[in-house]
């Protein structure tokens, strides 16, 4: 059974998340309180729901926190709906943000997609990770059978690392597979629609921002110079494309 924790002050918002979720199989924790939150966090939950406004410490803070030593899915479900709000929460980590009022059905289902896709990200994690151990113990070398090449940087994909130069740059699971994906189809513009679906699973229903935030991000941990990109190239009005006059090549 799958374990929910519920950060929530409102007590009538956290007995209505808890209610839904466990009329569809879940187990649902509900603690009222940021610093207590934080805590609890960090033992065995499969996902957050997270409100910004909490008293002791606010959801970003505890976000911001989480994302330190954790990929579990974090989901926002607060009443703060300005769209700085939104882009902060995103750009703290977070998988999803929902705007109160809402529609429980909808949140459930959104809950139900991240567990998903975060349970594709790791078993597909686990298993490049076991083959790419397997094929360096016979060859007696770490040696990736699938790299990507683009100018100085490589994605050497059995082994999910990144390199720009000598530099190795961690990136989180979804960077991770949003610069793969970009730099597998280089020349090829698409949308954040696009984007969205195929890197979080889920029809857009107007939460793109995420992509333009993840983007900011792989930029800010790949680039020399964010104002003029050059490898994940914005197309204005229409979308990204990864740059494919840095030769890139897969071998």
């Amino acid at each position: 059974m799958k374990k929910i924790l519920i950060i929530e002050d409102d007590r009538q918002t956290a007995e209505l998340e808890r209610d839904f979720l466990e009329a569809e199989g879940f187990k649902a924790d509900i603690c009222r309180d940021g610093n207590e939150g934080l805590r609890l966090a960090g033992e065995n939950y499969d996902l957050i729901l997270l409100e910004v406004t909490l008293p002791g410490m606010s959801g970003f803070d505890i976000c911001r926190e989480i994302r330190k030593n954790s990929d579990v899915p974090v989901i926002f479900v607060s009443v703060r709906d300005a769209g700085a709000d939104i882009v902060r929460g995103l750009g703290l980590g977070a998988d999803d943000y929902v705007v109160k009022p809402f529609d429980p059905v909808e949140l459930v289902a959104r809950v139900k997609a991240h567990l998903r896709i975060h349970e594709r990200l790791l078993a597909r994690a686990g298993a490049e990770s076991g083959a790419a151990a397997q094929a360096a113990s016979e060859k007696g070398q770490e040696k990736s059978t699938e790299v990507i090449r683009a100018g100085d940087l490589k994605i050497l994909v059995p082994f999910r690392r990144v390199l720009v130069g000598d530099r190795e740059v961690e990136l989180k699971n979804k960077e991770f597979e949003l610069l793969l994906f970009l730099a597998s189809n280089p020349g090829i513009v698409f949308s954040r629609d696009t984007l969205f679906e195929r890197i979080w699973g889920l029809d857009s229903a107007g939460d793109t921002a995420t992509v333009m935030v993840h983007i900011n991000r792989l930029r800010d941990k790949l680039e020399t110079d964010t104002s003029n990109p050059r490898y994940i190239q914005t197309v204005w009005g229409a979308g990204y494309r990864f740059n494919d006059q840095l030769q890139g090549i897969i071998q």
